[in-house]
């Protein structure tokens, strides 16, 4: 092993022996840290269904759903025989669409079959004002990794990757009954539409300033941007009424939208949509069709092989189930005592975090107690919640129907429950993630984190760690999940959640300030596989550094505390080996940075990492200190 020292590479020094030995499986893209954590809950879980589908004993009606679609899942004998006519069945409705006019009376139906549309409807918080909800409208999705791609500098990635899609589209649509010209010709023509798509799409950097999403428009004016379509017959089938507020999401998109749809273009949009929406499907068909329809995704992450049929079945009905598998993992498997004590650090750091506002630079008097009152009033959802939301009593099927047809009567029922909630209050008690999800969030528009069980297991978190270790570990993503309040996006939050300007003039000003130089800290960084855009991922940045500094904080009141198991678990938990496919994507399309800048930047930031390992100016993990950032 290459002698590498911690001043230089606490990343690779800390992690050098696991790397060498990690092997990322055929299945996966990347392995380490979360991935293993994933994989070992992965495991249980298909243990737990396998017994309980053998047992035909099951602790509630929603978790014997969930294994009743897990069997039928993996029967692969039986997708065979359905091959790929329920796919084909559902696409049929694409027969009806015969002009525009067609387009806006059947939209609720083609929504229902998850066929694709160029316009997309939902029902969502109203940002503004966060017990209320308001529907929003968003564009298509690119057929390649993001919109940036469609970039004239990126046309030779463009032209590579695109052929690639282009080979798997025609392998599929072999499978139809349309003739060779007409294959040939659908795939053209999804192309040529996704092309303008591509033109007017918001890319991942836009969308991670999701404040600017928040667009809302008299009907009027929106029915005005969308003269090709009825949007009021659209809205009136979708909500019996015609809302008099639409969310615009992407005004770029929608202000082209003309252009995009009309009787032009109505031919592509079929085309584009029978083949798109073909490609989704394969993964609920036959085998031969799942591992067609993957091989897409597979070559532009590097993986080598589809998912066993046991995992794709696993987590087809534990993602449809999410709630009620996660509460009973939750519940087995995650101990009072761990919850305990896990509570205790969340509330620890909030401390923390109010009494370090209170002697935040940035920050005047007035601002400051506005910071605050938002801490305190910050929601904590640690584990899993006690009970699944109603939502799952409905999620019910027919067995004697195909997966595909399954999957698209469960997806018409969430999407109407959706619709039917528009006059509703919001339902902040919901959690953002199920129990046996390896991650954690914080949620702007509620105030609150959530901390799912499968995420609190070492390395993040266990009771055989030292108090140094977890505080590295989870202790630090606590705090980042926190800071996410006062991030780039969340700062524009108040308490309950609404966008509202609660700062002074001046104190966003020296915020701004900090938020440019966490920018600059991590812009135009060269890594083998590409090189890192400090805008695009500022607020993890941002929040990793605010993670940092409340725990360096409680670690110096900590007794017996040592910043080098601090440290040392902190880069451990960011350990990961990926596929160089994979790593250059995620450049594009991943909001956090990469693993090995995780670990390695945001320490050169802190005195304490300087004064515990004796780094000196000559040392690579050295930034001079005016060049230091500290932000809460």
């Amino acid at each position: 092993m290459e002698n590498i020292r911690i001043q230089d590479d606490l990343y690779t020094y800390v992690n050098q022996q696991k790397l060498e030995e990690l092997v990322i499986p055929d299945d996966k893209p990347c392995a380490g840290g979360f991935v293993e954590l994933a994989d070992s809950v992965e495991k249980i879980m298909m243990g737990e269904f396998e017994a309980m589908a053998e047992s035909k004993a099951y602790p509630n009606e929603h978790m014997a759903r969930a294994c009743q679609l897990y069997e039928i899942a993996k029967d692969a004998e039986r997708k065979e025989k359905q091959g790929i006519t329920p796919a084909l069945k559902a696409l049929s409705a694409l027969d009806e669409i015969k002009t525009p006019e067609d387009f806006s009376k059947n939209y609720k139906a083609l929504s229902l079959k998850g066929i694709p549309t160029p316009i997309n409807i939902g029902v969502e918080t109203d940002m503004k004002d966060t017990k209320r909800r308001l529907v929003y409208i968003q564009g298509a999705t690119v057929i390649l990794p993001d919109a940036s791609y469609y970039k004239p500098e990126m046309a030779p990635q463009k032209e590579q990757i695109l052929g690639i899609w282009t080979n798997v589209a025609k392998m599929v649509m072999a499978k139809t009954d349309l003739s060779p010209e007409e294959q040939e010709k659908y795939v053209a023509d999804a192309l040529a539409f996704d092309e303008i798509i591509g033109g007017l799409a918001k890319t991942s950097e836009e969308w991670s300033n999701y404040i600017e999403m928040y667009n809302p428009m008299d009907e009027a004016k929106v029915a005005e941007m969308l003269s090709t379509i009825d949007i009021g017959v659209i809205l009136t089938d979708l909500f019996g009424h015609i809302p008099e507020t639409i969310v615009v999401t992407e005004p770029r998109y929608f202000g082209g939208f003309t252009g995009l749809f009309n009787a032009d273009t109505l031919v592509l949009y079929k085309h584009w949509a029978y083949v798109t929406g073909l490609l989704s499907a394969c993964n609920l068909l036959s085998e031969e069709l799942r591992d067609m329809g993957g091989m897409y995704m597979r070559a532009i992450t590097g993986v080598a092989k589809m998912q066993s049929i046991e995992k794709f079945a696993y987590n087809l009905a534990a993602g449809t189930y999410s709630d009620p598998v996660g509460i009973y993992y939750g519940e087995k498997y995650f101990g009072k005592e761990a919850k305990r004590d896990i509570t205790e650090i969340v509330y620890q750091i909030i401390d923390t975090y109010k009494a370090r506002i209170k002697t935040n630079d940035i920050l005047g008097e007035e601002t400051k107690e506005k910071a605050i009152l938002k801490l305190s009033k910050m929601g904590v959802k640690m584990g899993y919640p006690d009970k699944a939301r109603v939502i799952y009593d409905k999620l019910t099927f027919n067995p004697d129907d195909s997966l595909f047809d399954i999957m698209l009567s469960l997806k018409a029922i969430r999407e109407l429950d959706i619709l039917s909630k528009l006059d509703k209050p919001t339902e902040p008690e919901n959690w953002a993630m199920p129990g046996h999800m390896v991650n954690a969030c914080y949620d702007p528009f509620v105030n609150d984190i959530t901390f799912p069980a499968a995420i609190l297991q070492a390395p993040f978190y266990s009771l055989k760690q030292t108090r140094s270790e977890n505080l590295g570990g989870i202790g630090a993503v606590i705090g980042h999940e926190i800071s996410h309040a006062f991030d780039s996006n969340g700062a524009k939050c108040d308490e309950n959640g609404n966008i509202n300007n609660w700062w002074t003039e001046d104190d966003f000003k020296r915020f701004e300030a900090k938020v440019n130089q966490m920018i600059e800290q991590f812009d135009g960084i060269e890594l083998p596989w590409g090189k890192v855009n400090g805008a695009f991922i500022v607020s993890e940045n941002m929040a990793d550094n605010g993670g940092m500094s409340v725990t360096v904080d409680i670690m110096s009141r900590t007794e017996g505390a040592s910043y080098e198991e601090y440290f040392s678990n902190w880069a451990r938990v960011w350990c990961q080996k990926a596929k160089p496919e994979y790593s250059q994507l995620l450049l594009a399309v991943d909001v956090h940075g990469p693993a090995i800048l995780r670990a390695n930047m945001p320490p050169r930031n802190f005195d304490v990492w300087y004064s515990t390992f004796d780094v000196k100016d000559t040392d690579k993990m050295y930034i001079a200190p005016e060049k230091r950032i500290v932000i809460w």
